[in-house]
């Protein structure tokens, strides 16, 4: 055991997307700053991040249904997926910099364009995605947006989901052909090497057993290796980014603003499809409408992936349930996160949320055959033997006590930081990774305010749009669509005027 306390400037826990993207924006903003990354498995990317463990979706919007709702007067609210899709240009704008900077390499290899689409059935579902188009068509983040409700122009559009159906109900689809696919493994990998080589010093296979306020203000960090020896590692400011481990750390830093916070599990299956005659008759991704009373993570869609160079498809996600707060993680998890401060907390969610539990038993309970007769709701033909399972990576819910009552499930991506900015935790699921880049930039807002005047310039270097609202500056749009596809090498779909 090490007693000698190692001093430095930040130091990142967890070696996903999130750290990833906040020790590369910090490395543009204050490269003399000294940074270190603590991450308990051997390899970057390997938990939440890995193109496995999500279903690699640009999540802007496009497609995604559940980000658009019907208010009581029938007309469509469409100010969240506004804000979504916002985010995820400000991670495109990010990226294109590092591209176009020399900093990251070979962009495709992360980064693919491909078309978003939604789908629906019945006659009740086809005239909320039409409301939907007409509150969305001329909107500039949503140039392209067409919409079909004949069967002849879908099987153009989705012949591996048409072929062989009986369209005996009304259907439709919205296309967008300005959609990504987004391999977040191998982009946190990339970035991974960029710090690296920019002197960040990234400990694998080093697990935080502790982090403690120390008397000046700044954190001590406990850290095990592989071999059991103890180091202790001394910051001013500190990341929490391991995922559902997050939770257990922000618990023992003991800040009053992760009271009464705790978090509930939920893991994801897929099914995936390799055979080549099978994935070449689907290129996009399409999200369905969850059915009524489902939570929002379990909207079904069909996915053309690449991942480790391969085409294949995806569909889901079943949701599956574990008490680990990641998928290496501990039987104990859950258990362990409850506390006398969120016990209060987490016994009103139980109680709110009895449909979820009934909705997980259900869905545990399905056997393969059942989940391909759900497949086949979006494929008729899909055969078993075509098709496998896999399971995904570990999502824990942040469950917080709100102005609408105590024990209230999140289903968004937040951020819990002290009071003084010196440490910051980051909680939650979708739409995380796509929108890495804003929530980064809101911890160095809240957690670097002495710097940040300094800091704009570089930032609104690196991203245009910091700081303005896009929809107010549709040329900009635009600008910006042109730069991120020719750093990116996406295909413009859109060119500048």
């Amino acid at each position: 055991m090490s007693n000698r306390q190692q001093q430095t400037d930040v130091i990142l826990i967890g070696a996903g997307i999130m750290s990833a993207t906040l020790g590369a924006l910090l490395k543009e903003l204050a490269p003399d700053w000294n940074i270190k990354v603590f991450e308990k498995l051997a390899s970057a990317g390997e938990e939440s991040s890995n193109e496995w463990n999500n279903a690699g979706t640009g999540h802007s919007s496009l497609c995604e249904l559940n980000y658009t709702t019907e208010k009581p007067d029938g007309s469509i609210d469409i100010s969240k997926a506004v804000k979504v899709n916002e985010e995820f240009q400000v991670s495109k704008q990010f990226w294109a910099h590092l591209a176009a900077s020399g900093l990251i390499h070979n962009p495709q290899d992360f980064i693919m364009t491909l078309p978003h689409m939604s789908l629906v059935f019945g006659e009740n579902n086809v005239r909320f995605l039409r409301k939907r188009f007409e509150a969305l068509k001329d909107n500039p983040l949503f140039r392209g947006m067409e919409y079909s409700d004949r069967p002849e122009r879908l099987q153009q559009w989705i012949p591996l989901i048409m072929d062989g159906r009986k369209v005996d109900e009304p259907i439709a689809a919205t296309k967008i052909d300005s959609g990504t696919d987004v391999n977040f493994g191998a982009l946190t990998r990339m970035l991974f090497e960029h710090l690296q080589k920019q002197g960040v010093d990234v400990r694998y296979k080093h697990q935080v057993d502790d982090v403690k306020r120390a008397g000046d203000g700044s954190w001590d960090v406990k850290v095990r290796d592989s071999r059991g020896a103890v180091e202790r590692h001394n910051a001013k400011f500190v990341f929490l980014g391991g995922g559902g481990g997050s939770l257990h750390l922000l618990q023992k830093s003991g800040i009053p603003e992760g009271r009464a916070i705790g978090g509930f599990p939920i893991s994801g299956i897929f099914m995936v499809c390799q055979k080549p005659e099978v994935v070449s008759r689907h290129h996009a991704k399409v999200y369905g409408k969850a059915a009524v009373g489902a939570p929002p993570m379990s909207v079904p869609h069909l996915d053309k992936r690449y991942i480790e160079g391969k085409e294949m498809l995806f569909f889901g996600p079943f949701a599956g349930f574990s008490p680990k707060f990641l998928k290496n993680g501990s039987m104990l998890d859950l258990i362990t996160s409850v506390k006398p401060n969120n016990l209060v907390t987490m016994l009103a969610s139980g109680a709110k949320n009895v449909p979820l539990v009934k909705y997980l038993i259900k869905e545990l309970s399905l056997s393969k055959e059942q989940r391909m007769n759900a497949l086949r709701e979006f494929v008729p033909d899909a055969k078993s033997d075509d098709w496998d399972l896999v399971v995904a990576g570990q999502r824990v819910q942040v469950i917080k006590d709100t102005p609408a009552g105590k024990g209230i499930l999140q289903f968004g991506t937040e951020v819990v930081s002290a009071a003084d900015g010196s440490i910051a935790a980051l909680l939650g699921a979708s739409p995380g990774a796509s929108t890495a880049v804003s929530v980064m930039l809101e911890v160095i807002e809240k957690c670097f305010p002495q710097q940040l005047k300094a800091w704009e310039p570089k930032i609104k270097e690196m991203i245009p749009s910091y700081g303005v609202k896009l929809l107010d500056h549709p040329q900009l749009i635009a600008q910006i669509e042109a730069k991120a596809a020719k750093a990116l090498q996406l295909k413009e779909l859109h060119p500048a005027k």
